[in-house]
């Protein structure tokens, strides 16, 4: 009986070698587990962060239309950052009848802008250099020049003037302070015009 229990024990008992290669996958199934949740949380919190940061402070916006050509192109992808100090010749994204629209600002609030029949800007009787743009062009204005831009509000104007539709027409007037988006700063994608934008 004793000599039967003898070799039913050490038939079955693994060796010192076995036990320690099972303890070893034991640990690293513990320890990958612990690193693969780890990394998981790890992820989910620099995404939520990346989300946060990009509808917060820097807005990820596509361009639609030819309103800004050259300037900016249909389907350029541009960031922007969230501000309320603007200057001439910035360009801005602003919310438009649940749109959201891409200008350049071309004054401020209490400035006199005027625009001559040749497309020639002049901000408090100073003509504003404009190298940005193909052509000059006097545009879709119905309002009554000189025009001065209320408080809180900043005129803007499309860089394609002859089609762009911005301050110079009562449909879109001048910009709230508080429908700016932010200021386009920069175009990722196509990668041929990945760069600042100005």
């Amino acid at each position: 009986m004793s000599r039967n229990k003898e070799k039913f024990s050490s038939a079955d008992l693994p060796s010192t070698g076995q036990l320690e290669a099972e303890l070893d996958r034991v640990i690293y199934a513990k320890n990958y587990r612990t690193v693969l949740r780890s990394t998981i949380y790890t992820l989910i919190t620099v995404a939520a962060i990346a989300v946060l940061v990009a509808v917060l402070l820097l807005p990820v916006l596509r361009i639609y239309g030819s309103s800004m050509n050259p300037t900016l192109q249909e389907e350029d992808i541009v960031v922007s950052i969230k501000g309320s100090e603007f200057e001439t010749g910035d360009i801005v994204a602003f919310y438009y009848n649940n749109k959201i629209l891409v200008k350049r600002v071309i004054a401020n609030p209490g400035d006199w802008v005027d625009i001559d029949k040749d497309g020639n800007v002049y901000v408090n009787n100073q003509a504003i250099e404009e190298p940005y743009l193909d052509v000059k062009a006097f545009g879709d204005c119905n309002i009554e020049l000189p025009y001065q831009v209320p408080e809180s509000r900043i005129f803007v104007m499309g860089d394609n003037r002859d089609v762009s539709v911005d301050s110079r027409n009562t449909s879109v007037g001048c910009v709230a302070q508080e429908q700016v988006v932010g200021k386009i700063v920069f175009c990722i994608w196509p990668f041929s015009r990945f760069g600042k934008v100005q």
